[in-house]
């Protein structure tokens, strides 16, 4: 198992205003799996991945990454797990991501170069993971302004495998794509799951979750409410919440439910 959540909770704030961000949610990602994490915004979908990252503490609950109790990391740990590249993480905006100045190849080399790893070998290996994102070598002496959006979102799941980590957190990683370069990251992420990485794939989007994750996990309101086999949620979802978004996602229209059901589940959840 590369991920293992267990109990996790996450507040924010000071003792009368704290507000519980996540509460007792468990989940497991093994390698080469990938597992959608869906809900709407305010659910708890970024603030796990912050705690995975290590950028918001965890009140309580454990989170294991390859063996590797992270709950019990001080700064120090951290900063070696950064560096080492365990963890990396696929931001949905590429272009804020990417530093403007950096070339591609210098893009893709700098987190190699952190790690301790030689030029010459770091270049090597940014031509290697830049082909396994179907994108020509031409690319690496251009800046992030001169690629179109699709041609960037490849360049950040590259510099995110160029370190060869075994968990990869992807933020809503097409939702800026137009429908063309939405398929083509979707099965470029399907194919360098074979490698033996762990994907988790965080969206508001069940369409694109459907297509890619062998897995789906419900988040609402902090609250894990629903995890099983992509096929199971979809055609037989059991949280309220579920069926809402199955029955309003546009691109499961097999699934759909009709108006007025989707009105009695709203009016269950209060929303």
């Amino acid at each position: 198992m590369i991920l293992q959540i267990s109990e996790l909770e996450v507040s924010y704030g000071q003792r009368r205003r704290r507000r519980r961000a996540l509460s007792g949610v468990s989940l497991s990602v093994s390698a080469g799996e990938i597992v959608g994490l869906i809900g709407e915004t305010g659910s708890g979908k970024s603030t796990l991945a912050r705690a995975v990252l290590g950028l918001v503490r965890a009140s309580a609950g454990r989170i294991v990454i390859d063996g590797e109790d992270l709950t019990r990391y001080g700064s120090p740990q951290w900063r070696s797990l950064r560096r080492r590249g365990v963890v990396q993480y696929v931001f949905q905006d590429p272009l804020r991501s990417l530093d403007p100045d950096l070339s591609v190849q210098d893009s893709l080399i700098e987190p190699l170069l952190v790690g301790g790893v030689s030029r010459s070998e770091a270049i090597e290996r940014a031509r290697t993971y830049l082909g396994r994102v179907q994108l020509d070598e031409e690319l690496l002496d251009r800046l992030p302004g001169q690629l179109s959006g699709g041609q960037r979102q490849r360049v950040a799941v590259a510099r995110a495998l160029v370190t060869e980590p075994k968990l990869v957190i992807l933020d809503e990683p097409v939702s800026a794509l137009d429908s063309a370069n939405r398929v083509q990251i979707l099965e470029i992420v399907k194919e360098l799951r074979a490698a033996g990485v762990a994907f988790v794939f965080i969206s508001h989007d069940l369409g694109s979750v459907a297509a890619i994750a062998d897995r789906i996990a419900v988040l609402y309101r902090g609250e894990l409410v629903e995890t099983g086999a992509t096929g199971d949620v979809i055609t037989e979802p059991t949280h309220p919440y579920t069926r809402l978004l199955v029955s309003s996602a546009p691109t499961l229209h097999r699934t759909a439910a009709g108006r007025a059901d989707r009105e009695a589940l709203r009016s269950l959840l209060n929303v």
